[in-house]
């Protein structure tokens, strides 16, 4: 293991976001999926969403739906297009939904606001740079131990779900009742390498908000699998692995730093592949003193 000091921040990651931005910004009145803005940005769907959400604590669909809504402040102060239409152009089917949600973000009708001629109500896009970016995150040193993973044969139980960079969130529901199974049922496994479980993240499919977990162990040569149970090969690969203390709960802390100021500030991208949750001898579920491990596959610029 070795640490990795960090670099001036990439401008391709952060052009990158920005692009994202800019293809929502020309697409405000027309259906964008999510995909579509990752596209733009060049990077999968789940990378941009996750980097997205560390950076501005709001998932991109809030962000879009935001952006409609500060178009159409615009349109109500400065032009004389009806409510109907700023509504249909905001991408509401009609002028009741669109009042109704209206009134439930600002407190006042459409029609009210137009009279008041407010602008504080505005909300602005977002310009992505270096000094945006410290901005975010001044007084932050972490640096993760680098270390280079072989690869490694899982066994566990998987369950799809929607993460934190989705508005659909379902994590709390989802993984804890997961765990609890597994480690019931960790005796079923044979040839396990003991000491440590693993929570695998991987997308569940392409160009979905979904996301797929593995509560799992690593195993040794060849073994029946369990009922329910499924097997997974996370290739070997460079892994960043940044220590998590506390309650676990507190964990989207930790990735949140990861995703929006490690990664964009040191030199690394992502490679794409599993994310790996790491559970050793001093984790435990409840205690302010449990350490585990989060870690990302990186791909580690050439000297």
């Amino acid at each position: 293991m070795k640490p990795l000091e960090q670099a001036a921040p990439p401008v391709l990651y952060l052009r990158q976001i920005q692009e994202g931005i800019d293809f929502v910004e020309a697409h405000l009145e027309s259906d964008i999926e999510l995909v579509d803005v990752a596209r733009a940005a060049g990077m999968s769907q789940w990378h941009f969403q996750r980097i997205f959400k560390a950076l501005t604590n709001d998932t991109l669909k809030t962000y879009i739906r935001s952006r409609r809504f500060a178009k159409a402040l615009e349109q109500l102060v400065n032009t004389r297009l009806s409510v109907l239409d700023i509504a249909l152009a905001a991408g509401y089917e009609t002028q009741e939904s669109f009042t109704r949600a209206f009134r439930d973000c600002f407190r006042i009708t459409p029609s009210q606001y137009r009279k008041m001629g407010n602008r504080s109500l505005f909300v602005r896009k977002i310009r992505f740079d270096g000094s945006y970016l410290a901005h975010l995150h001044q007084n932050i040193s972490l640096v993760p131990d680098i270390n280079e993973q072989p690869a490694m044969q899982m066994v566990g139980l998987p369950t799809d779900y929607y993460g934190i960079d989705s508005e659909k969130n379902n994590l709390g529901k989802k993984l804890p009742p997961l765990w609890t199974q597994f480690i019931a049922r960790l005796g079923e496994i044979s040839n396990v390498v003991p000491g440590v479980c693993y929570g695998v993240v991987v997308p569940a499919a392409p160009d979905t908000e979904k996301l797929r977990y593995l509560a799992c162990i690593e195993v040794q040569g060849p073994g029946a699998l369990p009922p329910g149970m499924v097997a997974m090969e996370i290739p070997a690969s460079t892994y960043a692995r940044f220590t998590h203390r506390g309650p676990v709960q507190n964990v989207d802390a930790t990735v949140n730093y990861i995703y929006s100021s490690w990664l964009l500030s040191a030199g690394q991208s992502h490679t794409l592949g599993p994310d790996l949750e790491i559970y050793g001898s001093q984790y435990h579920p409840t205690a302010d003193s449990s350490v585990m491990h989060y870690a990302i596959p990186i791909a580690c610029p050439a000297p």
